[in-house]
């Protein structure tokens, strides 16, 4: 009886917010725990020692749930990639520190990552949540923000600044570290686990030299525009070309 009365008393205690919170990170914990996320709304509100209604007053269903769980999954990501970033003056570190941030994240939480990109979280109708798409579009703001930074310090093409260059050389960068960490989570490597930090941070490095030797790539073909042609050569020195011609043609 005391113990009914004890839950009871904690349940009406939550406030609105609180008790969704309290939800998502029951269900986090428990997903941390499992490794899956096929636990039910009733064993959530367990876990989180509420009701087994209560869930109801927030989520839909458990797809509501675990998109819920999904998008924080993408904030936890962005706050993590900010991190490995702040305070760093160097642009070309800062990418390189965002990319093995990205990475570690993924490896630390592997079920959540999973849930995160999961077709799982898409209907038929809809998509994928307009929730979760806005979440992960603010962690992938933090890797164009640095791309724009490298942009405007010459370190990366200036026209990676913004446009289709940026959205590609994002892409290229998101779509590297996102394989990385797949193909670990899987592991899939061919690598120990303990090496995994070291080949984070040498394959977010071989993407920044691709992207530096695009830069020095555009530098060169820039220069070599500017050289006179052969045409323009000899359009600069007729008198000459005009003397050799008449000696060749017997013309004085």
């Amino acid at each position: 009886m005391n113990g009914q009365k004890s839950n009871s008393t904690q349940t009406d205690t939550y406030h609105h917010g609180d008790l969704r919170r309290s939800l998502i990170e029951a269900a986090l914990a428990m997903a941390a725990e499992e490794q899956n996320w096929t636990f039910s709304l009733r064993e959530v509100a367990r876990r989180a020692g509420v009701s087994h209604n209560a869930p109801y007053s927030h989520f839909r269903d458990k797809v509501e749930l675990l998109s819920a769980i999904a998008a924080a999954g993408f904030a936890m990501l962005r706050d993590r990639m900010l991190a490995a970033i702040e305070g760093v003056d160097a642009v070309d570190a800062a990418f390189v520190g965002s990319g093995v941030a990205y990475v570690k994240f993924g490896l630390e939480h592997p079920t959540l990552y999973r849930l995160m990109f999961s077709s799982a979280l898409a209907t038929s109708k809809e998509g994928r949540p307009a929730s979760v798409i806005a979440a992960g579009d603010e962690a992938r703001a933090v890797l164009y923000e640095v791309i724009r930074r490298c942009a405007r310090a010459r370190v990366f093409p200036s026209y990676f600044s913004g446009g289709e260059p940026l959205q590609i050389a994002a892409l290229t960068a998101w779509s590297t570290v996102h394989g990385l960490t797949m193909l670990a989570i899987d592991d899939l490597t061919g690598a120990p686990k303990a090496f995994l930090d070291h080949a984070a941070g040498t394959v977010a490095q071989i993407v920044c030299a691709g992207f530096q030797e695009s830069t020095v790539a555009t530098r060169s073909t820039s220069r070599i525009s500017k050289l006179p042609t052969k045409q323009t050569a000899s359009a600069k020195a007729p008198g000459k070309n005009s003397a050799a011609s008449r000696r060749q043609s017997g013309v004085s």
